[in-house]
């Protein structure tokens, strides 16, 4: 239904523009009911816009019922939501408020007034913030929609709770007399009772005014001392002044239960140089409590949290000092601090250091009136420190090494790091800490890696085999020191060996001593079924570590014949070496089966398989045993599966197009390679003369199909109106042209041509009445002041399919 109503929508801006819609002859419930019952009767959108436009509906109207409809929070929304589902005004007006309010302050909406609703709003006009490095910690406590502080309404009625005017009492009496009596308070402090009169309750606590009813309420009701009971129902707003440093300072009307949290919350929180450990409540001219929301960020503690009374006035003064703390803390940000607070005040409300800190001392930049100064502090004079405004505290990192860090790698069963400790210390404690060494250990030597105390490093021979036999002292080692044990492989060029061709593994292997042509194959998976049995090739480099002339040959090569996957042909017991490159090469005589496809007006179509790499259209026609009477042999076309040379050739020429008319436009125009394309052929000639020209060779996926009679004749182009008409027999092009309403004034009429049905193309000579056959199509290209890749590409799609075009383009760029 949105996305419905969004299409009506621009069906409208498509139809007229804005002066259309001076005048508005529906309203907005109008409009929705109207596009609702429209749709139900199946109407579709541009009907519903012109229907819409001519009851006068407006732009502006119409645009905002599209942002709403389409769920975007705008003015109004819950009029478009509550006219469209029938709700009824007090449910509307509940997801008004639960809409643009969060869920604490919808609770409070169903219970307090404009006046509160309209704080409501005030507050969510305020920008939200999040905290940050550079922020101040517990700025954003204000700025959370989460955590609204809202009384909770549904909690029983505190015994402190003073009563004042707007306040409903409601008193239940049972027993004898039975009765229910809901007495709100009126503006000079008095709830009136039937029967009794007048009684006082303003500026009572609900303990007070409990007791003082039923002292009255027993002058009309017997035993009321223990059958009355007095609860509160709904409560009064209060106008609350928020002062000083505040988002937005100014009167709010609260809920009766609301604290100073909630105030502040309703004020937008305090602005960027307010103080959140001084907030003061000033009541009667007198300051009557003082807020440290930190306490109660850190601890939770909020009994200086106080419930507001009506005139209350909250103030927020200005911070007194703020402090960043940076580096490797848990939370590094500014910190607001009271006079006299420690460093290890600041560590605690900053979570503390981190894992890498480095904890010894931190450093302090301050600003002494005249410049800065860097001051040092030890640990042990954390708490004495005492921080002042502007200062930037900053804890380091540990540095990024080790002290007791020892590695074995290599030719070890377990390498790894280890510690450096009074058990090991040693080269043999490290290499037995480490399982041993493993069988292919080169035991000769070793490299100790050391690393010095100004940091740089070097390299101490290890006697490894004398070391592990008691020959050769052992050697003590220390912090860093990296241990290398090689193999004898890494001392090596095992390489490795090459098998490609005519087996079903080709890649490299493993070099193995012994290694013969036949393990080999047998590796690599065997041999294909194309595979040559008597031309197997083995290429071998030229190596002589001892030369000192460069040499005639560079390479070698060797010739083996396979049967059964073992060597009979070649040199006996021939072992392959390291860097071998051994190919297995086709059979000249393996042929796989080449089919192609015969459709359309034969006796026989189908699939075929060609019988010889010369087949030709002629054989493969008497094959499916000829035409059928209804075939159009003239008409006939060939489809053809590019093979990788013309893919390549055609993604070329997509590239180049792409380039020339733009990514858009190409995509628009479906402009991508095609894995076939169509090849003009004149079977009918064929036919007449098997063998000749016209009979082209076949090859593997080709597809013919043979047509019916087809007598129309499509005219495209740059003409009037395009059109499609009868084939009349000796009929110039002049002729078909003239059915199509002639040239249009961009035409090119020197230029047009012919398509043939075969998919064979020609250039209109003369009138071209010789010319015209039975489902041609003549096109009449347009005038363009230099080639253009946009227009080809459209007139390509117009006539023929773009695999076609692409073909074409390819060729000619060889």
């Amino acid at each position: 239904m949105r996305k419905q109503f969004a299409r009506v929508v621009l069906w409208l801006f498509l139809l007229g523009g804005p002066a259309v819609y001076a005048q508005s002859g529906m309203t907005d419930s109008q409009v929705i009911e109207y596009v609702q019952q429209a749709l139900q009767q199946g109407k579709d959108q541009q009907t519903i816009a012109m229907e819409l436009l001519s009851k006068g509906a407006t732009q502006e109207q119409l645009l905002r019922l599209k942002s709403q409809y389409s769920g975007t929070s705008t003015s109004g929304s819950s009029s478009l939501t509550g006219d469209a589902s029938g709700l009824d005004t007090g449910t509307r007006a509940r997801k008004t408020t639960v809409a643009n309010a969060t869920d604490g302050e919808a609770a409070l909406e169903g219970a307090n007034t404009d006046e509160m609703k309209e704080t409501m709003k005030k507050r969510q006009e305020l920008k939200v913030s999040t905290a940050s490095e550079n922020d101040v910690f517990g700025r954003n406590i204000f700025n959370i929609d989460k955590l609204t502080f809202q009384p909770n309404l549904n909690m029983a009625t505190p015994e402190n709770y003073r009563l004042g005017p707007g306040d409903e009492v409601i008193v239940d009496v049972w027993g004898a007399s039975q009765n229910t009596m809901r007495l709100e308070i009126s503006p000079d402090g008095y709830v009136n009772i039937a029967n009794l009169g007048p009684v006082y309750l303003n500026n009572m606590t609900i303990k007070d005014a409990r007791q003082l009813l039923k002292q009255e309420l027993g002058k009309i009701y017997a035993d009321s001392a223990n059958n009355i009971q007095v609860t509160l129902g709904n409560i009064r707003t209060i106008q609350v002044n928020v002062m000083g440093e505040v988002r937005a300072p100014g009167t709010y009307a609260l809920s009766s239960l609301s604290t100073v949290f909630h105030a502040l919350y309703a004020s937008g929180g305090v602005s960027d140089i307010g103080s959140l450990r001084n907030v003061q409540v000033a009541r009667g001219g007198k300051t009557i409590a003082r807020l440290d929301v930190y306490e109660y960020i850190m601890k939770g503690l909020i009994q200086d949290d106080i419930r507001l009374q009506d005139g209350d006035v909250v103030i927020v003064p200005t911070y007194d000092e703020l402090v960043k703390i940076t580096g490797k803390v848990k939370r590094p940000m500014f910190y607001e601090m009271k006079n006299g607070e420690s460093a290890a005040t600041l560590l605690k409300y900053a979570g503390g250091f981190s894992s890498d800190a480095y904890k010894k001392s931190i450093r302090v930049l301050r600003k002494d009136g005249k410049e800065f100064s860097v001051k040092t502090v030890n640990d042990i004079d954390y708490s004495a420190f005492k921080l002042i405004d502007g200062d930037v505290v900053t804890v380091d990192s540990i540095l990024n090494r080790f002290n007791n860090r020892l590695e074995v790698k290599g030719a070890v069963y377990h390498p790894g790091v280890f510690e450096l400790s009074g058990s090991l210390n040693t080269v043999r404690q490290l290499v037995e800490k480490a399982d041993g060494l493993l069988g292919d250990a080169f035991t000769g030597r070793a490299v100790l890696y050391r690393e010095r105390e100004n940091l740089t490093k070097e390299v101490l021979p290890v006697d490894i085999e004398g070391i592990l036999k008691g020959t050769s002292p052992d050697i003590a080692l220390q912090k860093n020191d990296i241990l290398y044990i090689p193999s004898i492989h890494d001392l090596q060029d095992m390489g490795k060996v090459t098998i490609s061709g005519e087996v079903n593994k080709p890649g490299s292997y493993t070099y193995a001593d012994h290694m013969s042509l036949e393990d080999l194959v047998i590796t690599a998976g065997g041999l294909k079924e194309s595979a040559s049995l008597v031309r197997v090739d083995v290429s071998r480099r030229i190596r002589d570590p001892k030369g000192t002339t460069e040499p005639d040959m560079i390479g070698q090569n060797f010739s083996f014949g396979l049967k059964d996957g073992f060597v009979v042909d070649g040199e006996a017991g021939f072992e392959l070496q390291p860097y071998d490159q051994v190919f297995v090469r086709r059979s000249p005589s393996y042929n796989e089966q080449v089919n192609v496809t015969v459709d359309g007006e034969v006796l026989y179509g189908g699939e075929y398989t060609l019988s010889t790499k010369s087949e030709r259209l002629s054989s493969l026609i008497q094959r499916a045993g000829g035409v059928s009477r209804y075939a159009y042999v003239r008409g006939a076309k060939l489809r053809r599966v590019a093979n990788e040379e013309e893919l390549r050739r055609m993604e070329d020429v997509v590239k180049m197009v792409r380039r020339e008319i733009g990514e858009t436009l190409a995509t628009s125009l479906g402009l991508k390679v095609d894995s076939t394309f169509t090849v003009g052929i004149d079977l009918e000639a064929a036919l007449a003369n098997p063998g000749g020209d016209a009979d082209l060779v076949l090859r593997e996926g080709d597809v013919l199909t043979v047509p019916e009679y087809n007598n129309t004749v499509k005219v495209n182009g740059a003409v009037m109106m395009p059109n499609t008409v009868s084939y009349a027999k000796g009929k110039s092009v002049k002729y078909y042209l003239s059915q199509a309403g002639g040239y249009s004034a961009n035409a090119k009429k020197s230029q047009k041509f012919i398509i043939y049905m075969n998919g064979q193309v020609a250039e209109v000579k003369g009138s071209g009445k010789k010319q015209i056959e039975p489902g041609c199509e003549i096109v009449v290209p347009n005038k363009t002041k230099k080639f253009n890749f946009a227009t080809v590409v459209s007139n390509a799609t117009s006539f023929a399919s773009l695999a076609t075009m692409l073909a074409s383009l390819a060729t000619m760029m060889k």
